[in-house]
Formats: structure tokens, sequence, C-alpha cells
């Protein structure tokens, strides 16, 4: 069945007037519509947005003019367009409109003016469009576009865009790179910059949209490579993808790798080979000289070069000055050498050179001919320096057949050359690499011994020449080895002393005797007091009276049962600095004591000067007397000596009673030796006092 709609009913139907027809249409508009009097400027009709706009509906908005609608501060702002509209111009601007609710509309506006049947014009109407989405689309690209802009600028690194290769645009730091200019740059294919060599890889990444960073060289504009890393991303885009390539120049980055792996195998300031080169190079001479076909050829000369008293100029002159000396020296090595070796710098100032096909013959030459080449004066610092070298050699096959051995022979030869008077040559002989490695195993045990408690005390009594009493001790270091057994100090003090290691053994010698002795004076045995030696190496390197202040606190001695004993060699310098120290110790209330006095440098003048308490006669003077009158002239003198400056005087090496007669003619104060008593260990020794108590 079909629904029909009656015609009765059709003929009811009301159809709207034209008025309620414009407003319809006008308020079904996204557009805000209004049009006002051009004589009035009053408004005649707007649809319901644009009244909305300014907080009126579309009946209470008729009749106000536009200054009431928009306000005294927005008609001051398009007064001119309406002006112009009313001239009879079709005007179309844009402005800002501040909402109630405080957000900003961008309008564009179309004032339109409208003429009569006559003519003559009788009002405009406005057309306003929201257009507010698309002027913050448009303001969000323009911001993205000038943040972009900035970036490019601002970074070092190139930015390219391009299609197909073809460069669509490129930032300065692109021109900068390439040396070309921007519209020499732009429209060109990206792939012409590219080094020949690195072409194909460039081509197979952006073929294959690949995003990694990866690393290509690029041709300056004079023609010279670039090495630079580069990161490309593929950028969707209608019709066609271009490509945005990131290029950063790793120029410097390269540059450091260089040198890197240079001074891995350099020396950082002469630019010789370092001792990690020398010896691979060393070892592939070996292995080249092992195959070789002539015997010249199956033979390798290394010399080991030291600069005598280097460490004098380091001393006065500073170590920049040092530095630049061994630069030069290097020069001239290797001016030397030329092409008939390398050269090496292990370290400080020492340098070696390998010779391959070179035989004894042609390694003497050689060091022959650094001799004075080394010699020449150095002008530095406003000062004229010359040195003097030693040299030692070894050859191979003869001395050693691996390239660590062949550097101990020559080595050990250097060693020699220094004890033979320096500046000499001295070829590798048998047995002297083998007292190297005795005096390094002698070092290691020395060590060992400080720290495994393996030294001890043997006190020597000291006595009264003329009653026989016990005056004190003289504490003597003994090295109680573990397989050698009891060594004497003549067998490792010396060592010691020019190895570095006589400072522990002081320390210890110092706080073991001041210890042993107040633990007898506690025990009610004689208080007597005990003498230590300092050797002048300690007297020099460390603060000595620093050292005497803390033992004494730590054992309880009283200072006045201490006593130091040092040798003239410690007091050959007449500086400040001994005055002091020996002053210091003398403020302490320690006695001090010249031993083996008249075996070194015997001078009035540190006698007068310093604050010496004896003079200890060397037993060399005492073991030959009374029979030898030369020998007794000496003690005498050292005797009367001593009256004189008001110094005691005290005679080593006593064995005799007849010696301990003369002593006793005269006048000397104290003696001691095998003829009194032998050292003894800490419970003889105190064995030997209760004794005596």
């Amino acid at each position: 069945m079909t629904e029909t709609t009656p015609v009765a009913a059709l003929g009811q139907a009301t159809v709207p007037d034209d008025s309620e027809l414009l407003r319809f249409v006008a308020d079904s508009l996204d557009a805000l519509v209004s049009f006002f009097d051009t004589q009035t400027r009053g408004c005649r009709f707007a649809n319901a947005a644009y009244a909305s706009l300014y907080g009126f509906t579309s009946e209470s908005i008729v009749g106000c003019t536009i200054e009431e609608i928009v306000g005294p501060a927005a008609w001051a702002e398009i007064e001119t367009q309406v002006q112009r509209c009313q001239g009879g111009e079709r005007v179309n601007y844009l402005r800002t409109h501040l909402r109630t609710d405080g957000s900003v509309r961008m309008l564009s506006i179309v004032l339109t003016p409208y003429l009569d049947a006559s003519g003559r014009q009788t009002g405009l109407l406005s057309v306003i469009t929201d257009t507010t989405q698309r002027w913050e689309a448009e303001r969000a690209v323009r911001e993205s576009e000038e943040r972009t802009r900035k970036f490019a600028a601002a970074t070092e690194e190139a930015i390219v865009f391009h299609c197909d290769g073809v460069m669509l645009d490129c930032n300065d730091a692109m021109t900068r790179l390439t040396g070309f200019p921007r519209n020499e740059v732009v429209g060109r294919n990206i792939f012409d910059f590219i080094a020949p060599a690195y072409r194909g890889k460039a081509l197979n990444y952006t073929r294959s949209a690949s995003e990694y960073l990866y690393e290509v060289c690029i041709l300056h504009r004079d023609g010279h490579e670039i090495p630079i890393e580069v990161m490309g991303k593929t950028m969707p885009q209608h019709g066609a993808d271009y490509r945005v390539v990131v290029v950063r120049d790793i120029t410097a980055r390269k540059n450091m790798q260089e040198r890197e792996a240079f001074l891995a195998l350099h020396d950082a300031l002469t630019e010789l080979l370092n001792r990690r080169a020398l010896l691979e190079q060393l070892s592939l001479a070996l292995a080249q000289a092992r195959s070789a076909q002539t015997p010249r050829q199956k033979q390798v000369a290394v010399l080991v070069i030291n600069l005598d008293h280097f460490k004098t100029i380091n001393d006065s002159l500073g170590h920049a000055v040092g530095d630049q000396i061994l630069c030069v020296l290097a020069q001239r090595l290797r001016a030397c050498v030329a092409e008939r070796g390398f050269i090496a710098r292990p370290g400080g100032d020492e340098f070696v050179i390998v010779l391959p096909s070179a035989d004894r013959s042609a390694a003497a030459h050689l060091a022959d001919a650094l001799f004075p080449a080394l010699a020449q004066p150095l002008a530095v610092e406003q000062t004229s320096v010359s040195l003097s070298a030693s040299i030692g050699i070894s050859l191979f096959p003869d001395d050693e057949k691996t390239a660590p051995g062949l550097l101990r022979q020559a080595e050990a030869a250097l060693r020699h050359a220094k004890e033979s008077g320096r500046g000499n040559q001295q070829f590798s002989a048998p047995g002297m690499a083998g007292e190297a490695m005795a005096a390094l195993q002698l070092q290691r045990e020395l060590r060992s011994a400080v720290a495994d408690r393996q030294l001890v005390l043997h006190y020597q009594p000291v006595v009264h020449v003329a009653s026989g009493k016990l005056a004190g001790f003289e504490a003597l270091v003994r090295w109680q080895h573990p397989e050698r057994g009891l060594l004497e100090p003549a067998e490792f003090i010396a060592f010691a002393e020019t190895h570095g290691l006589i400072t522990p053994i002081g320390r210890w010698v110092m706080l073991d005797a001041c210890r042993q002795l107040k633990a007898w004076h506690d025990a009610g045995l004689p208080q007597v007091p005990v003498a230590v030696n300092l050797s002048a190496f300690e007297f020099r390197q460390r603060d000595v009276a620093r050292e005497i202040a803390a033992v004494l606190a730590e054992t309880g001695l009283e200072p006045q049962f201490l006593e130091v004993e040092l040798t003239e060699t410690a007091l050959m310098q007449q500086s400040d600095q001994v005055l002091q120290t020996l002053q210091a110790i003398e403020a302490l209330g320690v006695g001090i004591a010249i031993d083996d006095f008249g075996t070194g440098y015997s001078s009035l003048a540190y006698l007068k000067r310093y604050p010496i308490a004896k003079l200890k006669i060397d037993r060399s003077f005492v073991m030959d007397t009374p029979g030898s009158s030369d020998d007794v002239a000496i003690v005498t003198a050292i005797v009367e000596l001593g009256r004189s400056l008001k110094l005691r005087t005290v005679a080593e090496g006593v064995e005799q009673a007849d010696q301990l007669a003369l002593l006793a003619r005269l006048g000397c104060d104290l003696a001691q030796g095998y003829g009194i008593a032998q050292p003894m260990d800490a419970a003889q020794a105190q064995a030997w006092l209760e004794q005596q108590h």
C-alpha cells in the first residue's frame, strides 16, 4: 500500500517570504555575513555567526554602527579599509580578533560596495571567513622552515637535499666543504662530488635507501680529498621521494687516529721508534738475516747509546731544554745512520740503532762517527752545551739470537762503557749480561730482605781508652740471607746506595737500634748511647732531622743516647742545607760524629763550621800501629786536631794491646775493635752488658 498526501494538504503548505529565506541562507553559511548602510555605517543585517562573534544577536545588532560593534581599538585598525570600500573599492584584508575567552582568531575579511539600481552606492557587504586553522598551519610551517634554515646555517655539518642525485638545496657548510658557491652546487649531481674510488659505494647506499652511517671521501674544488661521514634519510613526497643527506668532515678525527697509531709505535718527543716498535723491527731484521744468503747479510748490529751526565742538564737548565737537546741529537743520529738502519728512543736519554747487514767493523765505524756528531756544541738558553755519549754494542748471531737478548747484551756493554770512564764504546762480551742479571737478582733480594725482616743488627762496644769502661755501642747492620748466610755490610750497602735501596734500610736500622737500646735501659742495664751510620745518600735525600725526631718519639729513647755517624762525603758541599740539617739534629740533643775521618776530603773548614762532637779515626790508620811510623804520625795528628777543636776522638779497628796502649799515651778518648769486643747480635750484646754490669 502506497502512502499519499492529499492535494488539500499541499495547498495549505507555508511558503517562506524573501526575508525568511535570506535569513536561513545567511545563517547556514560558514562565513560571517553582515550588511551596513553606507551613510550611517549602521548595521542593517547580520547573520547569527557574525552577531555572536561580537556578543550580539541577529536582532540586537541591527542599527549599531561598525565602531559600536567592533569597539574603538578594532575600529582604529579597520577604519581605513571601510573608507576604501565606501569609496567604491572591493577590499580584502586579514586581521586578528581576540575573543572573550582569550583565544586569538585569524579572520579573512572581504568588503564589497553595494550599488542600487541607479548606480549609487548605498551599502557595503562584509563577508568574514575564520582562517585560524590555515593561518596556524602556515605559521607552523614557516616556523619549522625558519628553524630548519637556522639549524642548517648554524651547524658545521653540511646538509644536502637531493632527488635522484640532483641536489635541490644545501646549506653554507656544504659550500665551505666543497669550495664551490651555492649556485654551482644546487642542480648538480651529488655523486660528482664523491671521489672516484668511493662513487660505487655511495651509489649503492643511495639506491638501497640505506640510512646507516658510512664513510667516503669527497673532492674539494682544488682537487684534494676530504674524508667525510655520511648519513642519508629518505623523505616521502608526492611524485618522487627525496633524500636528506648530512655530511660531517672527519679530517680532524682521521688525523687524530693516524697520530694515535703513529704514537703507538713512536716516541712522542723525537718521533723515533719506541721500545715496542724497536722490538718488532729488530725481530723482523733478525728473521731476514736468518734467511739471507751472504755472510754479511746474516749479521745485525745493535748499538745502545746513552748520554753522559744528562741528568745535570735537566737539573740545571730544566726538562724543556733537555727535551730540546734530545730532539737535536735525534736529528744528528738520523743524519749519521741515514738509510743504513733504524733508530729508536726507548726512553730517557737512551737511543738504540739497529744496523742490518753490519759486522763488528761496520758497527765500530758507525760508533766512531757518532761520538763527534753528538759532541758538537748546542746553543740553548744562551748557553753552549756539549755532551758525550757511551755506547754498548752487541752482534747477531755472535752474542744473542733474539731481539730482547741482543738488547740486554748491548745494555750490558753500555754499562761496561760507563764503568770504563764514559765517552767510549764497548762490545758485548761473555758474562756481561750475566753480571747485569746478577745485579737485578740482588736488587730483588734486597727489597725482599727489608720487607721480610731478614736484616739484623749487631752491636759493637765502644770503650773509654783510659779506663776500659763501656762508653756506648755502634749498631752495625747485617743481612741474614736465606741461602748465603750472614752477609757483612760491605756485600750489600754500597749496592743499596747506588740502587736507591739505602733509605728503607737506614730507616729500619735507626728505629730498631733505638727500640733495642730503650729496652736495655728499661731493663736496668747501663745507660750508654748507640751510634747509627747515616749514608751520604740518606743525608742528602731525606729530612733526617724530622725522621730522627719521629723515631725518638716512637721509641721513647732520650735524645742524648743516640748518635749519628756521617762520612766526610756527606759534608763535602759547604751548603746552608747541610748546616741547617746538622743544626736541627744537634737541637734535638743527638750527637754527631765523623766516621772514617782522614780517608775522604778532610777539611778544617767543615770541622769549624758544623756542630760535630766526635772524630772517628779510620781503622786503616790504626791497624799497622805502632809498627808504622807514618800511621802513628797520622793518628797522633788526628788526636791532636780533635783535642784542639774540643772534639772527642774514637779509634776504630783496635785489635792488639799495644795499639790500645799507644792510643792511651796519645790521649785518644775512645776505642772499638775486635781486640776489645766483636760485634754481637742483640741477645749476645745483652748478655755481655749484664756481665759488665
